[in-house]
């Protein structure tokens, strides 16, 4: 994955933005629905894998369940070092997601735009990988943008970071099962750095730095943009 985090794994070349272009993409079921807590609250929960006993006992979890080995590694992949080029946090609080997004973006006027499946007959698995149409009126949102990755948690924890040259596009898609999407697509323009074995550099047949790597970004995160 480019960035550690969800983004069903398929990627494509920033031409296939264009209208009438085809893309094989999935739209899986946000991993987390739990619900946001006040800044106030959260500030005071602890949040780290050295108190993750007295977290475990605070939302009364059995040590051994399968829930304390998610809640154990959400806290694990929030703790690791930012990559190169990237700043980030995991928010416990919208207040805190908000704030890091403008300081990042350099302005109070921002934009937040979502992945959104917005018509599909309730009987269709719309994580099913298929091939959608690009339809017309798609526009760029962005040339900085802050991504907030929703994790699995026992309340609303996001990942937000921002990286270097990165640009965001809104685009409108048309399934052929008749699935309607409106997504988030970003497009990775400096991928020197990354990992030359990586899956984006086999899939596209193309070699790091070449060209812009673009993927979408799953359903229920978040993409904060300058207004």
């Amino acid at each position: 994955m480019v960035d550690g985090h969800d983004h069903e794994n398929v990627f494509f070349l920033e031409n296939d933005l264009r209208a009438g272009q085809k893309l094989k993409q999935r739209f899986s079921e946000p991993v987390s629905k739990a619900k946001f807590i006040p800044r106030k609250v959260a500030d005071n929960i602890p949040f780290s894998s050295k108190k993750l006993p007295e977290i475990l006992k605070r939302f009364a979890i059995d040590p051994r369940s399968v829930q304390a080995e998610i809640v154990e590694q959400t806290i694990k992949d929030c703790e690791e070092p930012a990559m190169e080029g990237e700043s980030k946090i995991c928010a416990t609080s919208p207040e805190t997601l908000i704030d890091f997004s403008v300081s990042k973006l350099g302005s109070k006027k921002v934009q937040v735009f979502t992945t959104e499946v917005v018509s599909a007959d309730k009987s269709k698995d719309t994580s099913k990988l298929q091939e959608y149409t690009v339809a017309k009126g798609g526009q760029k949102i962005g040339d900085s943008a802050v991504v907030c990755h929703r994790q699995n948690y026992v309340y609303a924890v996001f990942y937000c970071h921002e990286i270097e040259a990165t640009s965001a596009y809104m685009v409108s898609l048309v399934g052929a099962d008749g699935t309607r999407a409106n997504a988030v697509a970003l497009c990775h323009r400096d991928t020197r750095l990354w990992n030359p074995q990586h899956v984006a550099f086999q899939m596209l047949k193309v070699k790091p730095g070449t060209v812009p790597i673009c993927h979408l970004v799953a359903r229920n995160n978040l993409v904060w943009v300058p207004n």
